[in-house]
């Protein structure tokens, strides 16, 4: 009997759905120096206008005018594409430029792009755990999947420490071959519940047991630090990380991934991680937006400062409602469901009627159980659409009898 192939996938498919966890992609286009207005076009009668509450567009630097100027001069000047790796005829003055801005971001030798975050993460994790023979990796278990994939396909061992459990990681250090290279791989930002993780402690770990460190900080450049420069930058430890590795696309608006490092490290990750070499380059109409935005946020504070204020009012309003967010430290908001279904119900209902878009949070980017609405308020978030939202969200859970939280 042959095998059938459509009913495994549609099988496959269907668990999804059962589970409340098939993703749905919203089909919109943001307005150009209105942000954070969008049109939806999931609906027959035409575009809907609504309010974006999820992007990873931190600061909205993917609508300031330097950026986009810089896009069109670099459109009209060299063209759309790159035209191929940076080996072949890929690596443009742009991608020369950008990478030295990277490097002084973060007081580093070097710096290397890649085409997204999770290449950086993928590439580099693998590749400098096969360059040192029987490596083993310390992984935060709240990492991103793109670490965890690249820590996966170095082929080397892997211990995974409790989330910012620093006894924990000492324990496993300790209990591992005083010889054995050692590299220890967290994030600065975790993006689901918003906490940060100890990092002048991870590193006197570090130093004590001969390791090096590997920081990611996606959900934290452009955003902390005098200049951007990230959780790393806020709390002077910078020099003492061996690689940060960071995003193009969130915070500075735009697209693309690096690691920043000393000059042998980022030489080495260039000459023999696969993810980088085999690569058509980014184009060099992104990159040049992304200097553009690397520039302007290294001078400038005040987006910084006005994101800030937004994301705490946002969870002042909600906690003064009685909505159940969970409390963090930085510009994450997160609002616990804990249920897929119900996120997703919160969510069309938000779309539909509200014209307020929010995308559901469930497993396995969160442990199930702890589904969520995740908003990321802006800079151009004002204080009516914030009340607005939390009279939204009022309302619904009303509606749909969820539990709210008990006023101390």
């Amino acid at each position: 009997m042959s095998l059938n192939y459509d009913h495994i996938f549609s099988q496959a498919i269907d668990r999804l759905h059962e589970e409340g966890r098939y993703r749905v992609f919203i089909d919109i286009l943001r307005n150009k120096g209105a942000y954070p207005n969008a049109r939806c076009f999931a609906h027959h009668n035409g575009p809907k206008p609504i309010t974006v509450w999820c992007s990873n567009d931190y600061l909205g630097m993917g609508q300031h005018p330097k950026v986009v100027a810089a896009m069109e001069e670099a459109l009209h000047d060299v063209g759309a594409g790159s035209g191929g790796t940076r080996n072949i005829g890929g690596n443009t003055h742009y991608h020369v430029d950008l990478e030295h801005e990277l490097a002084d971001l973060h007081a580093k030798e070097g710096a290397l792009l890649f085409t997204s975050g999770y290449v950086s993460n993928e590439a580099t994790l693998s590749t400098l755990a096969k360059i040192l023979p029987g490596c083993v990796i310390f992984s935060d278990e709240l990492n991103h999947a793109s670490m965890i994939a690249g820590i996966r396909n170095s082929g080397c061992e892997k211990r995974v420490w409790r989330h910012n459990d620093l006894a924990h990681l000492e324990e496993m250090l300790a209990a591992t071959d005083p010889d054995a290279p050692k590299l220890i791989a967290f994030e600065s930002v975790y993006s689901m519940d918003g906490d940060v993780a100890p990092i002048a402690a991870i590193c006197d770990l570090a130093d004590q047991y001969n390791a090096l460190t590997y920081c990611d900080e996606v959900h934290a450049v452009g955003m902390y630090g005098a200049r951007g420069g990230g959780i790393t930058e806020r709390d002077d430890v910078a020099d003492r990380v061996t690689i940060i590795e960071g995003t193009l696309g969130k915070a500075f608006g735009v697209m693309g991934g690096y690691i920043a490092a000393d000059k042998t490290v980022v030489d080495v990750i260039r000459s023999y991680a696969p993810g980088f070499i085999f690569t058509t380059s980014l184009s060099p109409v992104l990159v040049a937006g992304v200097l553009a935005s690397v520039r302007h946020l290294k001078s400038s504070c005040e987006e910084r400062a006005a994101q800030q204020r937004h994301a705490r009012l946002l969870k002042d309003h909600l906690l003064e409602a009685g909505l159940p967010v969970l409390e963090s430290q930085t510009h994450i908001v997160p609002l616990l469901v804990g249920d897929p279904v119900k996120a997703k119900r919160i969510a069309d209902i938000l779309l539909a009627e509200y014209g307020i878009y929010v995308q559901p949070i469930n497993y396995p980017t969160v442990p199930r159980g702890t589904e969520r609405l995740r908003f990321t308020p802006g800079p151009d978030h004002n204080e009516d659409m914030i009340r607005g939202l939390t009279d939204a969200l009022t309302e619904i859970w009303g509606r749909l009898e969820l539990e709210m939280i008990k006023a101390a």
